[in-house]
């Protein structure tokens, strides 16, 4: 790949004209240390504090981008004009079938993939827009009427490459050099929690979250044989105060976010005996619940300013902190999209905002105070809104960076680990000012009364994960195990890479299925990565187009996983133009349909990784609801039809040939949705027992049936050198080792 450049007002990419008519005063500027990628930038005559720069007429490309709907979020949209990259576009990614190469053995011309991304420059953050024709044009602002600048020659981020899944990692690697401002995922230090099944009383209890409820729920895990190893006690815990709803007077919507926090220390409601419980304020409510059930990481919720109107000015338990209330400015890219009823709320009462260079004072003070009461890590949330008060502070990304930097450093230093959960973050102030932050939410919330939301949800966090997964572990929230679509959201969390954790009222769970997920001891079987959409449907609307199904894959230590969703006919994207809904594109979501797609090991974006030297590209395919296994090449693939709501997961391990004679692969445990993520290691040898030729030995986690594929039929089988029982299919080749009770790591010796 070469570097864009410009040429007779063009841009050309790798060769190909990505975009025509650019203007005089926009500039291509190559990155020393990248033969494939630069900056494009542009001027203008006046200072402004806010500039629209056009780039160009977009040629036609098949595209798939993330922009902020609302001022929280990103969704994915899809398109091929440039008309259709809607205001606030934080991530562009164009297909472009190049005249020169031919691709494959069918003699058709083949794809590149071209990233363009709007980062952050100084005290100015970029995004990407398309106008009614179809010019490119990138926004540059700082939030402060007064920090203004006449140009912005390193808002934008080119970079072109043959597989996206690498151009996507290679391009957030140069930026990380380059900027200085954020971390790349593989240079932070993942949170604790990640691998162990955990419990959010969101959804439980909402904001009337008390130790009993807590102490009930807890105990209702316990009765059905799964318990959770973590918990966040999400918002309700912290003593706050609303001037705007008076006792007796009809509720205001709307009024419930301009509530503020007045201490630091828990409510009344945790201050309080509960029954049998003993327990007098949340230090000791910690060490019950630590003690009775096991707990091994309790996390608190508080949002980034402190609380929804952030901190009460007339508080003198706050007083230190220097709170005044600000009135929030929304960019006019937010006006133009969603409005938020919390935001539209923050702008009438105002926010209790601390004095910046009190933040660090703050965030020290609350973490200290909730590390001595047990606590191990703090979800944080309403993050963006720190965007709109940048007016008199130096601009929205000075200040993000000062709160983001106040906020790692107090994590760094009061709790053991990098426990931090960043939420409602989407916007690239953020996004590019996280350094240590290695956990971030990727859609917005799982909303069980919302029929038409789950199909979005599931799409929006695999594509959102394109960008956020550079950075971030995506966190896909979580779920409820006895909701009609909870078999759709655990198959998700099952390959998304993510923590798993539900919200589950006391009582109110499916066991059968959280043992799918969860392991006796409370731990999980995590994919590698962030779980991502598979090549073939990156530029489809699996939402709404009427014809595709998603599939997202990921990888385990020795295997490949692809998960494949309906999430047509349940849901529509918001902010579709009225007169797309004509389009046949843009069809009715609102009935069910049933669809279909093929399955193949190509898939799986660096399926060789985890494969032996001598792979030939055979592969053994496990589907999970069918029970079924295929030996497939590397180009074959299977068919599946999925009805709406409905989903598929196959493992994919690669055959390994241990002898002229012995083909091999691992499956895992085959009744977890996850199976692979079972098998840790694999090796062969040959016995000094002349009696046997072959010895496989697997090193795997967990208990159930494991299954393996076997070309020939084993004589013996032990699990930590004893003799163990097996079954062995003739037919399918299928090998199972039922492994009893326990999660600990067991050598299944395999003798041929």
């Amino acid at each position: 790949m070469t570097a864009p450049y410009l040429s007779e007002s063009s841009l050309i990419v790798n060769g190909e004209v990505v975009l025509k008519g650019v203007p005089s005063n926009v500039v291509v500027l190559p990155i020393a240390d990248s033969s494939s990628s630069a900056f494009i930038g542009a001027s203008s005559n006046l200072p402004s504090s806010r500039h629209v720069f056009s780039i160009g007429f977009l040629q036609e490309f098949r595209f798939v981008c993330l922009f902020r709907h609302k001022i929280w979020w990103m969704i994915p949209r899809f398109g091929s004009l440039g008309s259709e990259i809607p205001i606030e576009t934080q991530f562009l990614l164009l297909e472009v079938i190049q005249k020169s190469v031919l691709y494959g053995n069918d003699g058709h011309f083949g794809p590149f993939y071209v990233l363009i991304l709007p980062v952050l420059q100084g005290q100015f953050r970029a995004t990407l827009q398309g106008d009614s024709d179809n010019k490119l044009e990138f926004c540059v602002e700082s939030g402060d009427d007064d920090v203004q600048s006449t140009e912005a020659m390193e808002s934008v981020f080119v970079n072109s490459g043959a597989n996206p899944f690498n151009l996507i990692e290679e391009s957030i690697m140069i930026l990380e050099r380059h900027k200085g401002t954020f971390t790349h995922i593989k240079h932070k230090k993942n949170p604790t929690h990640l691998d162990w099944f955990g419990w959010c009383t969101w959804d439980a209890f909402y904001k009337d979250v008390n130790p009993l409820g807590i102490k009930e729920g807890l105990e209702s895990f316990v009765e059905g044989g799964c318990s959770p190893k973590f918990m966040i006690i999400d918002d309700g815990w912290q003593d706050t105060f609303n001037e705007f709803q008076k006792e007796g007077e009809p509720f205001v919507e709307g009024s419930q976010f301009a509530s503020r926090l007045v201490d630091i220390k828990e409510s009344a409601r945790f201050m309080r005996s509960g029954e049998d419980m003993c327990c007098r304020d949340l230090h000791s409510l910690i060490k019950f619940v630590k003690g009775k059930y096991s707990l091994k990481y309790v996390y608190a919720w508080h949002a980034l300013t402190g609380y929804w109107g952030g901190l009460e000015p007339s508080s003198e338990k706050v007083k230190a902190y220097d709170p005044k209330i600000c009135y929030p400015i929304q960019s006019p890219g937010n006006l133009r999209n969603l409005r938020d009823i919390a935001m539209d709320s923050l702008e009438n009462y105002g926010i209790g905002m601390m004095e910046p260079e009190k933040i660090f004072q703050f965030y020290n003070d609350l973490h200290n105070y909730l590390a001595r009461s047990g606590i191990d890590g703090i979800k944080v949330d309403v993050q963006n809104v720190i965007e709109t008060l940048g007016t008199g502070y130096g601009g929205r990304v000075s200040l993000t960076k000062k709160y983001q930097e106040a906020l790692e450093n107090s994590v760094s230093g009061n709790f053991k680990e990098n426990n931090l959960i960043c939420c409602m973050n989407h916007n690239s102030d953020s996004i590019y000012s996280s350094k240590t932050s290695a956990t971030a939410r990727a859609s917005e919330d799982f909303m069980p009364w919302k029929p038409d939301f789950h199909t979005l949800h599931i799409t929006s966090v695999a594509f959102n994960s394109l960008l956020l997964g550079e950075i971030f572990v995506p966190d896909w929230d979580m779920f409820q195990s006895n909701h009609y679509t909870a078999e759709y959201h655990a198959a998700a969390r099952a390959l998304g890479g993510c923590a798993v954790y539900v919200s589950d009222k006391p009582g109110m769970h499916n066991f059968n299925l959280l043992k799918k997920l969860v392991l006796p001891d409370g731990s999980i079987l995590r994919a590698q990565f962030a779980g991502r959409p598979t090549l073939d449907c990156l530029f489809s609307d699996t939402v709404m187009d009427g014809k595709s199904l998603l599939k997202i894959w990921n990888l385990n230590k020795l295997s490949g996983i692809v998960g494949v969703f309906n999430c047509q006919g349940a849901g529509t994207w918001p902010l579709i133009k009225e007169q797309d809904n004509d389009d046949k594109k843009h069809r009715s979501s609102s009935e069910p349909r049933v669809l279909s797609c093929s399955v193949s090991p190509q898939d799986i974006n660096a399926l060789q990784e985890v494969a032996d030297e001598s792979w030939n590209g055979d592969c053994v395919v496990y589907n999970f609801n069918k029970g079924s296994v295929t030996r497939l090449s590397n180009r074959e693939t299977i068919q599946v039809s999925l009805d709406t709501l409905q989903y598929e997961i196959f493992t994919v391990s690669p055959i390994r040939a241990l002898n002229e004679a012995l083909l091999f692969a691992p499956l895992g445990l085959i009744d977890m949705y996850n199976s692979g993520g079972a098998t840790e290691s694999l090796s062969s040898y040959t016995a000094s027992d002349t009696s046997t030729s072959c010895v496989v030995r697997v090193a795997a986690r967990g208990c159930g049936r494991f299954g393996a594929y076997s070309n020939k039929k084993p004589s013996s089988c032990s699990v930590d050198g004893k003799k163990h029982e097996f079954e062995h299919n003739s037919n399918n080749k299928l090998l199972i080792v039922d492994l009893q009770a326990g999660s600990r790591i067991r050598d299944i010796d395999i003798f041929y």
